[in-house]
């Protein structure tokens, strides 16, 4: 059974960062791509970055420099490293994980307000 669960999400001020987890098991992780998404209330959910097995990274342009993801197979976790945060950040935002099938976890709220 394949989970996926992210962790890291909280309030933070304008300006600063925050890192989200995204935890997996029952996969083969190191052949999977993981994608991070989120979703602001009454919108859609929006991709914000994605790493492959190759560990080859893309982003939207509008946050490339601001949000960094990485990956550690030795620990199946990936991670959004979000820094200089802004309201409009404001979200919750869910791991994707690509491998055979669609994984997603039950998203981390994260809240970025002074």
């Amino acid at each position: 059974q394949v989970q996926v669960v992210e962790s890291g999400g909280g309030l933070v001020q304008p300006g600063g960062s925050l890192r989200l987890s995204c935890v997996t098991s029952g996969m083969n992780f190191r052949n999977a791509a993981m994608r991070w998404y989120r979703q602001a209330p009454g919108k859609q959910r929006d991709l914000v970055a994605s790493i492959g097995a190759d560990s080859f990274r893309s982003y939207p342009d509008s946050l490339r420099g601001r949000f960094t993801v990485s990956r550690d197979n030795t620990k199946n976790t990936a991670y959004l490293q979000m820094d200089r945060l802004k309201p409009e950040d404001t979200a919750v935002y869910y791991c994707n994980a690509q491998w055979v099938g669609d994984y997603w976890g039950q998203g981390t709220q994260v809240t970025v307000s002074s």
